[in-house]
């Protein structure tokens, strides 16, 4: 089963937010957050272990403008998709969301399918941009550079296509094990000429870069037949 993405859906209407949530989380795709107000999105998205992938946003909140709020997310530097939800789709409410910095714009009602296929669209393109960074222990991970940043120790690590490939994929499973051939499939494909031996040679070298001590492993743990990323660690200055 692949990793689920999370997502906040900011919405007001109490019937509309529980429908959609209990409908993306139906076939385990997405880990949904509910908040009804900008500010019950603002303590999610400040919890210490919020991660989203993507945010729905809705522009009429009984706090403020959900463009207003997109506006103060872009300059805080949060890079997350968002995409606004409204009632309005004339052309000068779109572009007002727009130029607010959301990445898309969809009106109610809305069909599911099309929905969902935003999503997906706009975490792809997300995932494959320069903007993309996560957090991984003391680094900062920037899978479009492949590359791992620790300021405070003045580290950086270069990584592999594939090492690049399952340190997101692992990520994306939000601290959730995953078995080796649930790896072999994502990052290889479904190709029977790669072994296990193959992703344990990955992970080996995956640990001597990224680990203080590769002989007692703090990130990339080995768990429930196959290895699981903890991401929220903190590795010690060395």
């Amino acid at each position: 089963m692949a990793s689920q993405h999370s997502i906040l859906v900011v919405d007001d209407d109490t019937a509309l937010r529980t429908v959609l949530v209990e409908q993306l989380a139906q076939d385990g795709e997405f880990e949904p957050t509910e908040a009804d107000s900008l500010a019950q999105a603002e303590q999610q998205l400040a919890g210490t272990h919020a991660r989203f992938d993507v945010i729905l946003l809705d522009i009429s909140l009984p706090d403020g403008d959900g463009r207003d709020y997109c506006k103060k997310l872009r300059v805080r530097g949060i890079k997350t998709p968002i995409i606004l939800l409204t009632g309005h789709m004339e052309e000068n409410d779109v572009v007002s969301g727009l130029d607010a910095g959301a990445n898309d714009y969809v009106a109610k009602p809305f069909r599911l399918n099309e929905l969902l296929a935003r999503l997906r669209a706009q975490m792809r393109a997300f995932e494959g941009s320069e903007d993309a960074v996560f957090n991984i222990g003391s680094y900062t991970f920037r899978p479009a550079a492949k590359q791992l940043t620790d300021i405070g120790r003045n580290k950086k690590v270069r990584l592999t296509d594939k090492e690049s490939a399952i340190l997101k994929f692992l990520y994306r499973a939000a601290g959730k094990p995953v078995s080796r051939q649930v790896l072999l499939n994502e990052v290889w494909g479904y190709n029977a000429a790669v072994t296990t031996h193959t992703l344990e040679t990955h992970i080996y070298r995956l640990r001597q870069k990224i680990e203080l001590d590769p002989a007692v492993s703090r990130l990339l743990l080995t768990e429930g037949g196959g290895y699981r990323l903890n991401a929220d660690c903190s590795v010690p200055a060395a």
